[in-house]
Order: structure tokens, then C-alpha cells, then sequence
């Protein structure tokens, strides 16, 4: 638990210690986005959910498992580097990033793991042309 509690006083608490934008630098998306993929990974897979053990004591939450997860692949981390800060053992941490990834594909997949159409390419280039240019009205037709 103190794993836990800790991860989500730091970042996801009413009043965490880290606010948003760090929050954003540390885990490369807004914590809404965040905890909707928590929720959904948790969801798909039962492995997630947390569990109390045979003293009746919570084990390890999803936000830990998950986090787990991400810093593996954000930060190209090694699992033993996360068990101090997350207190997850290595095994843990390794079916984490297993489960993690196949829940990803699963749930995610037919979404966002595909090859753009042709009106997911106009918005990223427009997007794209908003952030080069700001204040700049409608997209500019870089096309022609």
C-alpha cells in the first residue's frame, strides 16, 4: 500500500504534490487520458484489479501496475529500476509490461493501432500546421 499511496499523492490526489505540467513531462499525456487507459486496462483484464491476499491485506493496485508499464516504455527503464519507487517486485513489474501491452492491443487496437485514413492524415497535418503556425485562421492547403 505504501507504493501505492504514494503514486497517487504524488500525482493523482485532489491536491497531489506534482502539479499538472509536471505531471504531463513525467508521464508524456494529460492525467485524464492517464486514467482512462488505468480504467480500461483494469476493465479488460482482471489481473489488474486489486486484490486482497490471504491475510486479507490490499496487494498491488492497477495504478502501480500500470505505471509500472509506462515507465518501462516512456523511459526505457529496466524493472528492477521501478521496484523502490513503486514497490513491485521485478517479476511483477516484467507481467505488468506483458499484460499491459496485450490489454493495449485489445482494447485500443482497432482505434488507434491502425494505419491513417485519409481524414486522420488532413487532421494531423492540420493540427500539425496549427502548431507551426499560431493565430493563423483555417489551414493553409500545403498540397498544391
Amino acid at each position: 500500500m505504501e507504493g501505492h499511496n504514494r503514486l497517487y499523492n504524488n500525482y493523482f490526489a485532489e491536491s497531489s504534490v506534482y502539479p499538472d505540467y509536471i505531471f504531463r513531462r513525467r508521464f508524456r499525456m494529460k492525467r485524464d487520458l492517464y486514467c482512462k487507459i488505468v480504467r480500461e486496462v483494469e476493465d479488460h483484464d482482471p489481473w489488474f484489479k486489486q486484490r486482497r491476499n490471504a491475510a486479507g491485506e490490499l496487494g498491488l493496485s492497477a495504478l502501480q501496475k500500470v505505471t509500472a508499464a509506462f515507465r518501462m516504455l516512456a523511459y526505457d527503464a529496466p524493472s528492477d529500476s521501478l521496484n523502490e519507487c513503486l514497490r513491485l517486485g521485478e517479476s511483477t513489474i516484467i507481467e505488468s509490461m506483458r499484460r499491459f501491452v496485450r490489454a493495449i492491443i485489445e482494447v485500443f487496437g482497432d482505434e488507434y493501432l491502425r494505419a491513417p485514413n485519409e481524414e486522420d492524415t488532413a487532421r494531423l497535418l492540420d493540427m500539425n500546421q496549427r502548431r507551426r503556425f499560431p493565430g493563423m485562421l483555417g489551414s493553409i492547403d500545403c498540397m498544391h
